[in-house]
């Protein structure tokens, strides 16, 4: 608007001197009015586009970058690029990328375990020309856990069973065929007391398999409310040495189901809607037509003389009445190395009920009583899932490093205060893209065990990494954040101020000549204006 009511003063102007005959002084105010408007113009006409150079190679010239990246139309990356939190203050904005040929690495492993759980930390490399091998080392040295690659293997996993429940700061180390060290660096574990399960057994009568498992979560301080049926009138019942008002799960065999009243049956049924999760031990079944009715589970004979089945690095004996999972809600939850399922569920309203289909286990119980309860935990895992989980912390960024944004969620907490380090307070809020949780960001100031802690949540630990650590892991986590953000920003440029005001062409033309060329063209056209005027 500006431009134009001085580009009409000019006209004006000239104008009046037009009507006295003084074509001199016409020229001059015309042109003083061109440049006054031009002048203005002048002032609404964007930068040229920038293109905003990120060399992740080079701190100094990154520093420089990032300051200009936010007014860049463009941006050009060398190197592996930023981290993710670095690329979400950031635009999304067209680039030019040149990923660095730097060797990379990937670590996979849990920040933090229950104790009598396996740790398991998994290798990555993009490729791998020669054999390589890969240690676990405790915190004075000791060899935890050692795997070979042999050929063109890009793979590693180790596995580990803490012994005790601590934070501990244990080490990875590659080594080529030659044993030189490739890679070597922190590997942070949390091994924490395991929650107690609470849970409710009703048994139609003793067997070995429910004796072994009775034993087993007597063993990991599991709160039991047991029933077992000796005979028609004696039954032996262990009392929970506290009230089992919300039990985390119910265990039965499908014995007890079968001898239920129908009021019972529909009250235990009942109990699991309303949300608690049941595992049925099908190797007691004896009735297909009842579990077609009550539970619309599908159950024929199993096939051969000893059918088996390999559960995890158990072989076990398969049921004698076996789920038939077409046409039924029925899903398979684990099966074995031939895909027959050996664990099964279907929702129940608010809960589910699972299915085992395998018995024998006490056969294992002095063996190889490790082996068991690690099979027994992944049943656990699978059929009660998140209803013995509670509120939990979760940590997305996989290498929190100081001075860099880290996020910190807390499953099952709507809102709340956030602790970190004894530091300020700051909010936990809800988050669209992660369902049932709260989160908030924090600023790590050092390296080391961070303590988390929040209003209605356990206080635990989150470790920050050193900015040396894990070199090759960090261009590798770069590189990923550097292809999602190149994913994201696949838009057109910003629209330039012209195209949004429809001003373009007048912008372009004054846009020629620089704004002091406009203003020293509109001082002399005024000055000469003046000294005619004066004469």
């Amino acid at each position: 608007m500006m431009p134009m009511l001085a580009a009409a003063v000019g006209l004006l102007a000239a104008l009046h001197y037009l009507r006295r005959g003084q074509w001199p002084d016409a020229g001059l105010v015309l042109l003083a009015g061109f440049a006054l408007a031009a002048l203005l113009l002048h002032e609404r006409v964007p930068p040229r586009a920038i293109t905003a150079t990120l060399d992740t190679e080079d701190p100094t010239a990154l520093r420089a970058g990032l300051a200009n990246a936010a007014q860049a139309e463009r941006l050009r990356v060398r190197g592996d690029g930023l981290r993710e939190a670095m690329w979400n203050d950031l635009p999304a904005l067209p680039m030019e990328w040149q990923p660095a040929p730097q060797d990379k690495l990937w670590l996979d492993f849990p920040r933090s375990i229950a104790q009598g759980r396996v740790f398991a930390l998994t290798i990555r490399r993009p490729s791998a020309p020669e054999p390589w091998s890969a240690q676990l080392l405790a915190e004075n040295g000791q060899v935890l856990a050692e795997a070979k690659a042999d050929g063109r293997g890009n793979m590693l996993s180790l596995t580990w069973l803490p012994p005790v429940a601590e934070s501990m700061v244990l080490t990875a180390r590659l080594r080529n065929a030659a044993g030189k060290t490739i890679a070597e660096g922190p590997v942070p574990l949390l091994v924490q007391a395991p929650m107690p399960l609470r849970l409710q057994g009703r048994f139609a009568s003793p067997s070995f398999d429910a004796r072994a498992l009775n034993q087993l979560l007597t063993d990991s301080g599991a709160v039991l409310d047991w029933r077992t049926q000796l005979g028609k009138s004696v039954a032996r019942s262990e009392t929970p040495s506290e009230v089992l008002s919300a039990p985390h799960g119910i265990v039965i065999d499908a014995a007890y189901a079968e001898g239920l009243a129908p009021q019972a049956l529909a009250a235990l049924l009942a109990q699991v809607g309303e949300g608690t999760p049941m595992l049925v031990l099908g190797g007691s079944a004896s009735q297909a037509g009842f579990w077609q009715r009550a539970m619309d589970l599908r159950l024929a004979p199993a096939q051969g003389d000893d059918p088996q089945r390999q559960a995890a690095k158990l072989q076990l004996a398969a049921a004698p009445l076996l789920p038939v999972a077409k046409g039924s809600g029925w899903r398979a939850m684990a099966v074995d190395a031939e895909g027959e399922p050996w664990l099964s569920q279907r929702s129940w309203r608010k809960g589910r009920i699972s299915w085992l289909s395998v018995s024998g286990w006490h056969r294992y119980a002095i063996s190889e009583p490790l082996a068991l309860a690690q099979w027994w935990q992944t049943v656990f895992d699978q059929s009660l899932g998140e209803s013995a989980a509670g509120k939990t912390w979760r940590f997305p960024d996989p290498m929190p490093l100081p001075g860099l944004r880290t996020e910190i969620c807390a499953d099952g907490l709507a809102a709340g205060q956030l602790v970190a380090g004894g530091a300020a307070k700051v909010e936990l809020l809800p988050r669209a893209d992660r369902s049932g949780a709260a989160c908030a960001a924090v600023w790590p100031e050092r390296a080391g065990w961070l303590t988390v802690g929040a209003n209605g949540m356990a206080a635990t630990q989150l470790y920050v990494f050193a900015n040396g650590d894990w070199p090759a892991w960090q261009r590798a986590l770069r590189h990923d954040a550097t292809t999602r953000y190149a994913a994201r920003s696949r838009t057109p440029a910003r629209a330039s101020v012209e195209s949004r005001t429809g001003t373009a062409g007048p912008a372009q033309a004054a846009a020629l000549l620089p704004g002091w060329c406009w203003a020293a063209l509109f001082a002399a056209a005024m000055l000469a204006l003046w000294w005619r005027e004066r004469r």
